[in-house]
This record gives C-alpha cells, sequence and structure tokens, in this order.
C-alpha cells in the first residue's frame, strides 16, 4: 500500500481515490455549486451519493496509515458485498464540515460520512446527517458498543464512532537513554527532560497549535490540568496553562510553528529522530513503525489529577441526502460497526475498537503501545466534547479555545490576555 492509497495487491475491482477538487475539475463545475453532472467515478461531479451500488465516502485523511485503513475498510466491504463499489472522497479537514452543509443546502452530498465525532451536533444541526435511531434500534450487535460513543442531539441518534481515539506522550528512548532520564510521570519530570534534551542539541516536544478544534484537541491536556474546566471557566487558570505552553516556546524546546502543524506534521518532526517527546495520538502507531529508525515509547501525559484527556476519534454517520442510505448503513455495519472491522483500525492505526468483543481481541490485548492508552482512558478520559457544552455551540467553543491556545503559543497575545478574551466570548455561549 503506498502513499497515495494504492493497494500493490490484486483486487477484484481498482481501488479510486477522490478528491472533491479533482471531481469538480473533471466535469468543469466549482465546488460550491453541490450541483451537476455524473463523474468519471461514478457518483456527482462534487464527489456526492451516486446511487446504484456505489458508497460514497467523504473524509478527511491524508495520513499514509489512515487512507490504507480507508481502502482495507472499503476492501472488506466490496469482498462481501458482491457488485458494490466504494468511492473515498478526501476533503481537507477544515474544509469538510462547511462542504457537508453547503452540499446538505442544495439537497446532496455522500452516503457516508467520516468526521471529527466531537462535531456531531454541528453536522446534526446543519441538516447533513440523517438520523439513525431505526437502524440502530434494528442493529443486533448494539449493546456491544460503549454507549460513549454514540453521538446523539435532541435525543436523535445522528453518528457512531468505530474506534476511540486519544492523546500521549510519545518519547525517544534512545535520546531519553543519552542525557539519562526516565520517561516522565511529572510535569515537572517533562520539563526537566526537554531541558536536558535541548543542552544535548535535540528539540524538547512537538505538538500542535492550530487555531480550530484541532487546537483545542491538544490544549485540553494542558489547560485542565492546571485547573481549567467548561464547567466553571475560569481565567486565571486557563492563563496558567497557557503560559506554561508558552513558556516551552520561550524556552526553546517547542518550536513556534507548532501554530501551522496539523497533527500530522508534528508526528513527523517526532519520528526524523530529532525530538525528545511528542504529544499526540494512539493513531500514530503505524507511522512509528515504518518511519521511526530509533526505540521509542508511550506513557500518560503527566498530568495533575485535574487534568483531562478528551476520547476522541471519528463519528461516522450516514449523509442527510444519500440516494443509497441502506447500502450505506450495510456498509457501517461491516466496516466500522463490525467486530472484525475495528480490529483494522487497531491494527493498522493504533485506534481502540468501541466494541467490548473486539477490544479484548489478542490484537488489541497484546500491544504493548496500547497499554498507556487504556491506562489513560481509566485515569484521564474525558467526554469529548464536554458534556456542558450546548450542542449548537460546540464548534464556537471549540474554535474559541483553538485561537486562544495558538494566539498564546505563537506568542500573539500573553497567556493572560488570551484567556481573557477567551473567557468573555465564552460566557454567551455556555448558557
Amino acid at each position: 500500500m503506498d502513499i497515495n492509497g494504492n493497494d500493490a495487491r490484486p483486487t477484484p475491482r481498482r481501488r479510486r481515490w477522490l478528491t472533491l477538487a479533482s471531481l469538480a475539475a473533471a466535469s468543469g463545475l466549482l465546488l460550491a455549486a453541490c450541483t451537476g453532472g455524473t463523474s468519471a467515478g461514478g457518483g456527482d461531479a462534487t464527489g456526492g451519493s451516486a446511487g446504484g451500488d456505489t458508497v460514497t465516502v467523504w473524509h478527511y485523511f491524508s495520513d499514509e496509515n489512515q487512507v490504507r485503513l480507508m481502502d482495507e475498510l472499503a476492501d472488506k466491504f466490496e469482498a462481501e458485498h458482491d457488485g458494490a463499489t466504494v468511492e473515498n472522497v478526501f476533503v481537507p479537514y477544515d474544509q469538510l464540515n462547511s462542504k457537508l452543509v453547503s452540499a446538505a443546502g442544495a439537497k446532496t452530498g455522500p452516503d457516508v460520512v467520516v468526521f471529527n465525532g466531537a462535531e456531531a451536533s454541528t453536522l446534526a444541526l446543519g441538516g447533513a446527517l440523517a438520523p439513525l435511531d431505526d437502524y440502530w434500534a434494528d442493529f443486533a450487535d448494539a449493546d456491544k458498543v460503549s454507549p460513549s460513543v454514540i453521538h446523539q442531539v435532541d435525543g436523535t441518534t445522528y453518528a457512531v464512532q468505530g474506534y476511540v481515539n486519544l492523546l500521549g506522550l510519545w518519547y525517544n528512548a534512545d535520546i531519553l537513554a543519552e542525557i539519562g532520564v526516565e520517561p516522565p510521570t511529572t510535569m515537572d519530570e517533562l520539563e526537566a527532560a526537554m531541558a536536558k534534551a535541548k543542552d544535548a542539541g535535540y528539540a524538547g516536544i512537538t505538538l500542535s497549535a492550530l487555531p480550530q478544534s484541532q487546537g483545542e484537541w491538544q490544549a485540553y491536556p494542558w489547560i485542565t490540568s492546571e485547573g481549567f474546566s467548561y464547567d466553571e471557566p475560569q481565567a486565571d487558570a486557563l492563563a496558567a496553562g497557557l503560559a506554561r505552553v508558552r513558556g516551552w516556546v520561550e524556552n526553546g524546546w517547542l518550536s513556534q510553528e507548532s501554530v501551522t502543524w496539523d497533527q500530522t506534521v508534528p508526528f513527523q518532526q517526532f519520528a526524523a529522530g530529532k525530538t525528545a517527546f511528542a504529544a499526540n495520538g494512539n493513531w500514530q502507531m503505524g507511522t512509528a513503525k515504518s518511519d521511526a529508525q530509533f526505540e521509542y515509547g508511550v506513557v500518560p501525559l503527566p498530568l495533575s489529577s485535574t487534568g483531562g484527556v478528551y476520547l476522541g476519534g471519528e463519528g461516522e454517520g450516514i449523509g442527510a441526502f444519500s440516494k443509497n442510505p441502506d447500502l450505506a448503513w450495510e456498509y457501517l455495519t461491516a466496516t466500522y460497526l463490525d467486530a472484525k472491522g475495528q480490529l483494522l483500525p487497531a491494527e493498522i492505526v493504533g485506534s481502540l475498537p468501541s466494541r467490548t468483543d473486539a477490544a479484548a481481541d489478542e490484537a488489541v490485548t497484546g500491544n504493548a503501545l496500547l497499554e498507556p492508552f487504556a491506562q489513560t482512558i481509566t485515569q484521564f478520559g474525558a467526554n469529548y466534547p464536554a458534556s456542558v457544552i450546548p450542542a449548537q455551540s460546540v464548534a464556537d467553543v471549540q474554535l474559541t479555545l483553538g485561537q486562544a491556545w495558538s494566539a498564546a503559543v505563537g506568542g500573539q497575545k500573553s497567556p493572560q490576555q488570551a484567556a481573557d478574551d477567551a473567557i468573555a466570548a465564552l460566557g454567551p455561549l455556555l448558557d
């Protein structure tokens, strides 16, 4: 499997990877139009639901192993459904929601949506997701799926997660051995280790400080470790968390370029072998195995007793205007919601299954790298998004905190000013 998702094995059908841009170019239509004829791939020119026996899946994955996973899931479904075809359509992360809502406004869109699970309310309220209640009521294995990964808005189910992703602290064991430190278990130990790493000519840590929901995801452990909570948001606690990580930049442990990095780039930096730590997820296991030419490991993030780590991952739902909702549901139950299907994310990417039977499989329990993430779920696991955030405010809250995080880490605002501005904006969003 190469980086473009091309399968080297002989398969019954050629896997087609599509993008909204390429589909639009092929038909001469603008993406925003969300209308038009038929592409060569058999779907709408904008990558919408094609009808017939084709399942169109919109997603935002560009990482090599996540791309491979999409191919493997499509192969599994096609092998079990004679005559069916899956078209995977890549949409950049920061464009997916807006394009889904715009497509729904034009009464078009994909059959299946794979999206940031925390944004289920945004998509549901935007009319982009179909209710799943009837399908879920008839799903024989529903009792095997953890309730924490079922996304509802006003009592209606719109998406389910086939796996859980979360953050841990990756470490370069070779660098730690060279500088004479053990994997850290406290914040003081982490910062002392980063200082030694810098003195030895290495970077201290990589993470993402993008000014949007990915940034809020990465900020959450550090700000909650300093006492911040959406239940009673306090500027001083938020400022303390922001100031700590800004201090890492000022000390030369964290690159200020992190404000431009999504969660893929920081891990590529870590895998290059010149950085002691990476605050990143279990989904990077495949990249570590293929790219890291050094010994590495993972420990839980060294947080305080108030710290929290989001239990995230992608939600899977059916597009509101799918021409094939029944086939789309068959795709979901054969892939993301299937016991064997859930082992593919575990084996290829390192994601933790949401089904109890899949989670008990040897492929999961026998993976030593997954153990720190399982420990984190027990010790620091937090609902994603925080349950106190009103459904209609999730996107705005994530953006507000992501912008504060990025502004403070990047030095555009002082940590206190970034915190004060964020708290002022959060007030009406959390009422």
